[in-house]
């Protein structure tokens, strides 16, 4: 069984994604509890909503097996989503004392949470310069590989974002082919179409996924020398988009949508409605799904 370490440089306050590193985990006492079963199955509860089960399993994982890091990890996290300050603090506390660049990079965990519940879909382009990246996230493409009306108002705010701030380079991102066709490549072409000089698009054509779009994005953005972003994509989107971009390591300065369904999506989300924020979360933290 292995357990992922990541995020070391969190240690000294400097969020960056980096290779993960491994630390191999006894196995459990002869006649106590399968800890690779426990992990196996707070995961499971986890995605399918049953939380304090998840937790629970947690508990009798952690009992058999103090050190085991991302136990504690995903322990915190759910106990915050639960509101549960005392489990949030009991596990951090365990958890500094074995790994604190784990301990770390879940606290920036729950800060990036609790950002993006916090965050209002924004018609407005924000006023940015060239060290913020313009970050537009892709959506399913027709069969003949064209955008589809959502994909349309996304590209329509990336586009005003792109004319108020016209310094900032823009970067495309989303894989998943139709007509063999990415939804970067359609959406750069919609971009250029509308007059977006083509040097200025980067595109991000593998990510598959919110987590993909961030942790994929972040190393473009940083390749290209930008320390920031300002987030495009749906009103109902953004948020869970906004916390797999800090967690990933991109600062979020703009929360960007389109005006479709926006008046809908600007109260705080109830506590069911984060818990998707909570668990793409973990995804892009790189929280094992499963050992």
């Amino acid at each position: 069984m292995k357990i992922s370490r990541h995020w070391k440089q969190l240690a000294a306050a400097v969020v960056t994604v980096g290779a993960l590193t491994t630390t191999a985990v006894g196995p459990a006492v002869a006649g106590g509890p399968d800890v690779v079963a426990l992990y196996n199955s707070a995961q499971h509860h986890f995605t399918n909503g049953n939380d304090d089960a998840g937790r629970a399993d947690l508990r009798t994982l952690i009992a058999a097996e103090p050190h085991d890091a991302e136990a504690l990890s995903l322990q915190a996290i759910w106990s915050h989503y639960a509101g549960d300050a005392g489990a949030v603090h009991d596990a951090m506390h365990r958890l500094g004392a074995v790994d604190p660049g784990m301990a770390a990079g879940t606290a920036h965990v729950l800060h990036a949470v609790t950002a993006a519940a916090a965050t209002l879909p924004n018609p407005l382009p924000a006023l940015v310069g060239p060290q913020t990246g313009i970050v537009v996230l892709g959506y399913g493409l027709l069969p003949d590989g064209t955008p589809r009306p959502e994909l349309e108002n996304r590209l329509t705010a990336a586009w005003l974002q792109a004319i108020a701030a016209p310094f900032s380079p823009v970067v495309v991102t989303g894989g998943n082919p139709s007509n063999g066709v990415t939804e970067a490549e359609a959406m750069r072409r919609w971009l250029v179409d509308r007059g977006l000089p083509n040097e200025r698009i980067h595109v991000e054509d593998r990510a598959g996924s919110t987590v993909q779009n961030a942790l994929f994005s972040t190393r473009l953005l940083r390749d290209l020398g930008a320390t920031s972003a300002v987030v495009v994509t749906s009103p109902n989107h953004i948020r869970r988009a906004v916390a797999d971009f800090i967690v990933a390591g991109t600062a979020v300065v703009g929360a960007t949508t389109s005006l479709d369904e926006l008046v809908s999506q600007l109260p705080p989300p109830s506590r069911s409605a984060q818990r998707g924020i909570y668990l793409d979360a973990t995804r892009t933290f790189q929280l094992a799904t499963s050992r």
